[in-house]
């Protein structure tokens, strides 16, 4: 369950009754009534293991890397983005400001270090918007280098996603097949990524960005004509692209918000997965293929599917019974609740402040905070955003990976420039050392 009483918090705390008060009283732990006995009261689960890893700092050094791989403490160094008070900064810049503005071009300017001018900062956040207009036009600093080598992919991105169209999936699957078989491809004929110049390894990571958007935007493309306009324009904006794809231009703008949010993630599981094979010296496109896999899985990229049946169990049953036999079966609300950000996803709230309710939707979030104390994370937000503009079923999904994919190529970069080969060690938990010939 979500929440838990004073004797378990205090079981895994490893502390005194009143340091348990005491992380209450500062907001460190949320607290609520106990609804069988009001003199009692309850601990929210995530904040009470998130005290918990942070109390690991003081334990033996295997103890804290086991922890680690869990939101944990950082298990690598890196410059390219983290989540920070609630907020999350792309090199110190906050995402949701950035999203205001900026288009996913300019992010992978950012993230990829294709900046060559420094930006006076207002208020500590540098906006793309504001360099352009100092700069009397677009960027060249944020956008020039990517939109350049963007528009060296037509012929082989138009190739490949008219190919990956052809190929018979099912229509749940479609975006994800075509994005797989394009990266497959990529992979299977790149240049390996160890010691090569970090700029033509920039010119390389634009080139399976495009790649990756012409496929899945053509796989998921309302007609004819806005798949050949989503392959065959890639110096259009990434954003106008999907747009034109599935025919709702009047939301290009919040399609672009969302893949400025989508960008970058610190160390997840895809992008931590796509950095492992980087470290081995494989190609740009190989490191994208490994984070896309790993995206597919249901308690990452897929998470707005399980969100669909808790919704469509609400149509049936309404809200709150929906979210309580959710709970019952301890099972996690899927759209809700992230341990990163106690007080709320902030990429949420940027998204959903621009998008009407819509029910059962509004409910199950009313529910989901009453009975669990979860607040809506940015896979609620995507599924809000596809259903309120008609995008189709698996934009969510498309929405995620393409703007993730920018993500992924900035930890390729920065991995590649370190030379230096990702092997965790395992703690073994199997049998004692037996004696040869027994088995």
């Amino acid at each position: 369950m979500v929440w838990m009483t004073a004797v378990e918090a205090l079981n895994i705390l490893n502390v005194r009754p009143q340091t348990l008060y005491a992380n209450v009283s500062r907001g460190k732990i949320r607290a609520k009534p106990d609804g069988d006995d009001p003199r009692r009261s309850l601990y929210h689960r995530d904040d009470v293991l998130r005290m918990a890893r942070r109390a690991n700092g003081r334990r033996k050094v295997e103890a804290v890397s086991a922890q680690a791989m869990a939101y944990g403490d950082p298990v690598l160094s890196s410059s390219i983005s983290t989540a920070d008070d609630g907020r999350l900064l792309y090199r110190g810049r906050d995402a949701a400001t950035l999203a205001e503005t900026a288009s996913l071009e300019d992010i992978a300017a950012l993230l990829w270090e294709c900046c060559t001018q420094p930006h006076e900062p207002e208020n500590g956040i540098t906006r793309p918007a504001d360099a352009a207009a100092k700069s009397g036009g677009a960027s060249p600093a944020l956008a020039t280098a990517t939109a350049r080598a963007m528009a060296t992919a037509t012929t082989t991105a138009t190739a490949m996603a008219t190919a990956t169209v052809a190929v018979p999936v099912t229509s749940a699957s479609g975006a994800l097949a075509a994005g797989l078989l394009s990266l497959a491809h990529r992979a299977a004929a790149d240049a390996p990524s160890l010691g090569r110049p970090v700029d033509a390894l920039r010119i390389e990571a634009a080139d399976i960005l495009a790649t990756l958007v012409a496929a899945m935007s053509a796989a998921t493309a309302r007609n004819q004509e806005a798949m050949l306009y989503s392959t065959g324009s890639p110096a259009a904006p990434i954003a106008t692209r999907l747009a034109h794809a599935w025919r709702c231009m009047p939301h290009e703008d919040l399609i672009r918000r969302t893949l400025v949010l989508m960008a970058d993630h610190e160390l997840n599981a895809s992008t931590f997965t796509c950095r492992v094979a980087i470290s081995t010296g494989a190609s740009l496109a190989a490191g994208v293929l490994a984070g896309l896999a790993t995206l597919s899985g249901p308690l990452h990229g897929g998470a707005s599917a399980a969100f669909a049946q808790l919704a469509a169990d609400a149509q049936r049953q309404g809200a709150r019974a929906a979210v309580r036999a959710w709970l019952d079966q301890g099972r996690a609300l899927p759209a809700f609740g992230h341990p990163l950000y106690p007080e709320g996803d902030p990429r949420a709230r940027a998204l959903i402040q621009y998008l009407p309710e819509y029910q059962p939707y509004k409910e199950l979030a009313t529910e989901a905070e009453a009975q669990a104390g979860e607040l809506p994370n940015i896979d609620y937000a995507l599924s809000l955003l596809s259903v309120t503009c008609g995008l189709p079923h698996d934009a969510p999904f498309v929405l995620f990976a393409v703007g993730r994919c920018v993500g992924w190529l900035a930890h390729a970069l920065e991995q590649a420039q370190a030379r230096r080969l990702i092997r965790p060690r395992a703690r073994y938990t199997g049998p004692a050392n037996v004696s040869a010939g027994i088995y």
